[in-house]
């Protein structure tokens, strides 16, 4: 009779990395569904992690990270020699955008379809009630941005100052308070559009971004409520068709990979 002898394989610790993700985002959003379906009712006690990573077939370190999102955004609650509970204001929990959400340009461009809406608006707002203190808040947050365009990260922060000085020129403090909330997020990444791409690129869309940007500005400093919608509906009109053309064209790659 002969034996087989098994060998083992050495395994990649980077896949083992993402296999882990893709398990933990798995049991994630059957868990969220579970609990936003009602399936899981709040209050209800949810099954220990050992029952659940039988039930899975998944191992406990996934279990933990999985419960340990839940309870970030406010599904799920720890208490003391009791369990993990359905959190009682589960059903009426906070819109989130994660910044694991954002890692995929598919996701990117849903933010900015939805961004076009709200940046039109607040910039046809910011134009009819902006003060003069105001116009000195995004003027500086522009000449930052123009002063770090050889910065990606710098010039990601001044952009984002630049946004939410024209929410707080709303007088609104809903507009204020959800660019504050996407903070960086609201920025996609130069790099991600232009990877491989040489300075003379980068320095061509920083160029672009500023001179929408500005028109934005004159706008507003002109209180002109109509040109500043256009000029805001533009910029991210411009930024949400690049980002859909480079994730159709990552689409297209994947396939054909």
């Amino acid at each position: 009779m002969t034996s087989r002898v098994a060998v083992a394989r050495p395994t990649d610790g980077n896949e083992d990395a993402v296999r882990s993700i893709s398990l933990t985002d798995e049991l994630f959003g059957k868990l969220e569904a579970k609990i936003r379906s009602g399936d899981l009712v709040p209050g209800s006690r949810l099954p220990t992690q050992k029952e659940i990573a039988e039930t899975e077939n998944v191992s406990r370190t996934v279990v933990r990270e999985a419960v340990a999102r839940l309870m970030a955004q406010g599904l799920a609650v720890s208490r003391q020699g009791s369990g993990m509970f359905v959190a009682d204001t589960a059903e009426y929990r906070a819109f989130q955008i994660t910044r694991d959400e954002l890692n995929e340009l598919a996701d990117i461009v849903k933010l900015l379809e939805m961004r076009l809406g709200v940046e039109t608006e607040m910039a046809g707002l910011a134009a009819a009630r902006r003060t003069t203190a105001d116009i000195g808040a995004i003027q500086d947050a522009l000449q930052v941005m123009q002063d770090q365009q050889g910065d990606p990260v710098a010039a990601a922060k001044a952009d984002t100052a630049f946004h939410l000085a024209i929410a707080r020129a709303t007088q609104n403090d809903y507009y204020a308070r959800f660019v504050e909330f996407l903070g960086l997020r609201l920025v996609p990444p130069r790099n991600l559009y232009l990877r491989d791409q040489p300075a003379e690129a980068h320095k061509a869309y920083a160029a672009k971004v500023q001179a929408e940007h500005e028109a934005i500005l004159e706008a507003i400093v002109r209180m002109d409520p109509q040109r500043a919608r256009d000029a805001a509906r533009h910029h991210m009109q411009e930024s949400l068709t690049r980002h859909s053309m480079l994730s159709a064209t990552a689409r297209s790659k994947g396939r054909n990979g």
